[in-house]
């Protein structure tokens, strides 16, 4: 049995008269209409069985919108909250996941709380958005839990290392505790501790998982260590460990006619910032999703990154949206 499953932050999706963070910040009902129709036409390309969305502030127009096109159910663990002064001021955000197949079952995703200690994080603590977990029902009568986020932004623009794929976790870790232990970046602090408890959950979990994510974090990154590898967490492990992993990792990259001096693929980024692509947009499997696991369940056996938008304009526009689309196929045994 096959799926098609996707992750798509749609970009201040605020229906008007409503408008975000701010007054002057909404669209005109012709926008709106010009914003409804390419988010349809994205998703009709993505063509997926379950999808996951982030920066839904609207969620009553995304349930209308999705059960157009063929997603009988929708789903929020939150609602999207509005200023205290000015009821069409949007000033949360919240995540969503649509599904052509049941969702049987939905839940938050619980603090763990031993992390907050670990990361130095003081005081109340709570998800930036709230994540959900839905337990989907599949045609050949099996359950596959899947997880939606939307971690920490690093809107501050406050210092962060960047990690290569040569950099171990061990000099990450090193790196990254002096800047929670001094407090260079609370927004860091605030996406591992989210990182983590999303990957508690996932740990404890008994059901196949996937993992729909916008994490605001690149390729490399000291968050995705959080997220998907036991060594970050256990430091009796020797090795690294991973829970989950990136499936565009389980893809195998064809070249064709590569030129004499070619130095390898190089990956197509979900989101450009001051002109220098990067990847913030994932899905993430278990294991057993890799075919080459003795006890494999299921096999990725396609990867897609939807850009053109960010082609013709790397910013993207509020009529669009300022992240590519990530889809996988996934085949079940």
């Amino acid at each position: 049995m096959k799926i098609r499953i996707g992750t798509f932050n749609l970009f201040q999706f605020v229906e008007p008269p409503y408008s975000w963070y701010t007054k002057k910040e909404k669209f005109t009902i012709i926008e709106w209409e010009e914003k409804i129709a390419w988010i349809k036409k994205q998703i009709n390309s993505m063509n997926c069985d379950i999808i996951g969305f982030q920066e839904v502030f609207s969620k009553d127009a995304l349930k209308e919108l999705t059960k157009e096109l063929g997603f009988k159910y929708f789903k929020t663990v939150d609602k999207a909250k509005t200023n205290k002064t000015d009821e069409l001021i949007y000033t949360t955000t919240t995540v969503a996941i649509a599904s052509k197949f049941p969702i049987k079952n939905l839940k938050k995703v619980q603090t763990d709380f031993s992390t907050l200690k670990k990361h130095h994080l003081d005081g109340f603590f709570k998800f930036s958005r709230e994540p959900i977990k839905a337990s989907i029902m599949l045609p050949n009568e099996k359950e596959l839990d899947v997880y939606v986020c939307h971690l920490k932004s690093n809107r501050e623009n406050e210092f962060e290392y960047i990690f290569t794929k040569e950099t171990k976790l061990n000099e990450k870790l090193e790196k990254v505790q002096k800047a929670l232990k001094d407090g260079y970046s609370l927004s860091l602090k605030q996406r591992l501790c989210e990182a983590s408890s999303i990957y508690s959950n996932i740990k404890l979990n008994k059901k196949p998982s996937i993992l729909l994510a916008d994490l605001n974090d690149k390729e490399f990154s000291v968050t995705i260590e959080a997220l998907s590898n036991k060594k970050y967490h256990e430091e009796n492990l020797k090795k690294d460990d991973y829970l989950l992993i990136d499936a565009y990792h389980l893809i195998k990259k064809e070249v064709y006619n590569p030129h004499p001096e070619f130095k390898g693929i190089n990956r197509t980024p979900t989101s450009y910032f001051a002109g220098k692509g990067n990847v913030l947009d994932y899905i993430f499997v278990l294991l057993e999703f890799d075919k080459r696991k003795k006890n494999s369940i299921a096999e990725v056996i396609s990867y897609k990154v939807l850009n053109d938008h960010l082609l013709k304009n790397q910013n993207g526009s509020l009529l669009n949206s300022d992240h590519a689309q990530v889809v996988c196929e996934i085949e079940f045994f």
